[in-house]
C-alpha cells in the first residue's frame, strides 16, 4: 500500500499533467526549494528535439536526481514513465523503469515494484550500471519480493544461466533446490542439491537453515542409500535395539544404526563437527560390561524425536542417550515417516 502522503501527491501529480501541457512542467517544479532554477533550465534543455541518446540521458539523469533530493517521489515515478511511454525506443528505459522500481520498494509498494522488475526484463534490453546488469539487479530483487517457489524457480534459473561468474553459484543452487522441495519437485530438487554440493561450500549459511551442507548432503545421501535400517513405528525400534542390548548382539546394533549421518557427540557439540560423526563398530564398547538400559523413554521425547537412557558401556563416558529420529524424507513415501536410530549422545543429559 501507498504511505498516506505519496498517494495523494502521485494523484495530484497525474491531474497536473492532464491538466497541464509538457512544456509547462508544473508538477516538476511546485515542489522544489533551491534547486527550481536549475531544474527550469534543464527542462528547457531537455525539450530540445535534436538532442542524442546521451545528452536526453544526462540532462533526465539530473532532473530525477534533483527531484530525489528533495523526496520528490510521486513526481518522480510519473516523470520516468511518461518518458518511457513517449520514448518507448531510449536505450536506457531500463535504468529509468529501474530508478521506478526502487523508488516503490522505498516507499513499501513491493507488489507494484515486482511489476516494473518484471517490465524490464520481459520489454527492456540490458544495461550496465557500475559493471552490473540491471537485469541481473532485477531477478535478485524479484527473489526477494516473490512468495512464489514456481517464480523463484525461474528467477534463479535465469540467474544461474546468464550471470553465473558473477553471483554466489552455491547459495543460488541450494535455494534453488529448495524452492523445487517447496513444490514437491523432489528430482529436480535432489539434482540441484547434487549440484550444490560439488561447491564444497560446508560453511554456508542460509537463513532459517541451520548446518545447510549438512541438510542438502542428507537428503542426497538419503536418495542414492538402501534405507534398509527404518523401522514402521518407534516402538518397534526401541524394541529391537533393547532386545540387541539385551542379547549383546553387536552386529544387530551395527545393523540398525542408520547408514547416513549417523552421529556420536556429547550434548555441547555440534551435529556438523566433523569429530560427532560415528565411525566405529559396536562389538568396541560392549565387551564385558553389563549393559542397561531405562525401561521408559525420556520426558523430553515427543512425536517426532526420542531418547533412550543407556549405561554401563565400556568407554570413558559410560552413560549414553541412544537418539531416534522420525524420518522426514517425502521424496520416498515408503520411507518418509518411519523412524531410525539416527546418533548418539555422551553422558547426562545437560
Amino acid at each position: 500500500m501507498f504511505k498516506n502522503r505519496f498517494w495523494p501527491a502521485l494523484l495530484l501529480a497525474l491531474l497536473t499533467l492532464g491538466a497541464c501541457s509538457r512544456s509547462s512542467d508544473r508538477y516538476l517544479l511546485d515542489g522544489l526549494g533551491t534547486g527550481r532554477t536549475e531544474q527550469r533550465q534543464l527542462l528547457a534543455l531537455l525539450g530540445n528535439k535534436q538532442n542524442d541518446a546521451e545528452t536526453r540521458f544526462a540532462l533526465m539523469n539530473r532532473i530525477a536526481g534533483n527531484l530525489l533530493s528533495d523526496d520528490q517521489r510521486a513526481e518522480l515515478i510519473l516523470f520516468l514513465t511518461t518518458s518511457v511511454e513517449k520514448y518507448p525506443d531510449d536505450p536506457y528505459n531500463a535504468y529509468w523503469l529501474l530508478m521506478v522500481a526502487h523508488t516503490y520498494l522505498q516507499d513499501e509498494a513491493p507488489g507494484i515494484a515486482e511489476y516494473y522488475f518484471e517490465r524490464i526484463l520481459e520489454n527492456c534490453p540490458d544495461l550496465e550500471i557500475r559493471s552490473t546488469s540491471i537485469h541481473q539487479i532485477c531477478l535478485e530483487n524479484l527473489i526477494k519480493i516473490t512468495a512464489s517457489p514456481e517464480l523463484r524457480i525461474r528467477y534463479y534459473s535465469d540467474l544461474i544461466t546468464r550471470f553465473a561468474p558473477k553471483i554466489d553459484l552455491g547459495y543460488s543452487y541450494f535455494m534453488l533446490a529448495r524452492s523445487y522441495e517447496e513444490l514437491g519437485e523432489w528430482e529436480l530438487a535432489i539434482q540441484t542439491y547434487t549440484q550444490f554440493l560439488g561447491y564444497g561450500r560446508y560453511d554456508i549459511l542460509i537463513p532459517g537453515v541451520p548446518d545447510a551442507y549438512e541438510y542438502a548432503k542428507r537428503i542426497v545421501d538419503y536418495n542414492t542409500s538402501s534405507k534398509d535400517w527404518t523401522f514402521d513405528s518407534l516402538d518397534d525400534l526401541v524394541a529391537a535395539i533393547t532386545q540387541a542390548i539385551s542379547s549383546y548382539d553387536y552386529r544387530a546394533l551395527d545393523r540398525y544404526r542408520a547408514k547416513v549421518n549417523f552421529f556420536a557427540m556429547s550434548w555441547k557439540q555440534e551435529s556438523s563437527d566433523n569429530n560427532a560423526q560415528a565411525d566405529f563398530q559396536m562389538r568396541d564398547f560392549m565387551g564385558g560390561n553389563r549393559i542397561q538400559y531405562s525401561k521408559t523413554l525420556d520426558a523430553s521425547s515427543n512425536p517426532n524425536e526420542a531418547f533412550l537412557r543407556t549405561s554401563g558401556w565400556n568407554q570413558y563416558v559410560s552413560v549414553w542417550y541412544l537418539y531416534f529420529r522420525k524420518v522426514t524424507f517425502p521424496a520416498d513415501p515408503e520411507i518418509h515417516g518411519r523412524w531410525e536410530w539416527a546418533g548418539i549422545y555422551y553422558g547426562e543429559k545437560l
